[in-house]
């Protein structure tokens, strides 16, 4: 983008007015457009872990060691984010 040098001494209020609303209203529709809002992180229990991906909870334990799933502590609690685990399932192709 150029800038350019703008002299508003003489300017009335209405035309800054005119003349911010001109540069500064587009770059603001531009950010909405390219703003994609977070989802707010969710933390699973093991247990919450194991009912979403339907599996036992020795199954969570020995793929949170192999590294597949990633896990976290707050004290003696684990935990799991839900996207993550979304994220760690992979797509089968041409099965058969």
């Amino acid at each position: 983008m150029i800038m350019q040098q703008i002299n508003i001494i003489q300017l009335t209020p209405e035309q800054i007015k005119k003349l911010l609303s001109e540069v500064v209203k587009p770059e603001i529709e531009n950010l909405k457009q390219s703003f994609q809002p977070k989802e707010p992180v969710t933390l699973l229990t093991r247990k919450e872990a194991a009912k979403l991906l339907k599996i036992n909870l020795s199954t969570i334990w020995s793929w949170t060691n192999k590294g597949i799933l990633k896990s976290y502590a707050i004290g003696n609690r684990i935990y799991y984010k839900r996207h993550e685990i979304l994220q760690a399932l992979t797509e089968i192709k041409n099965r058969k």
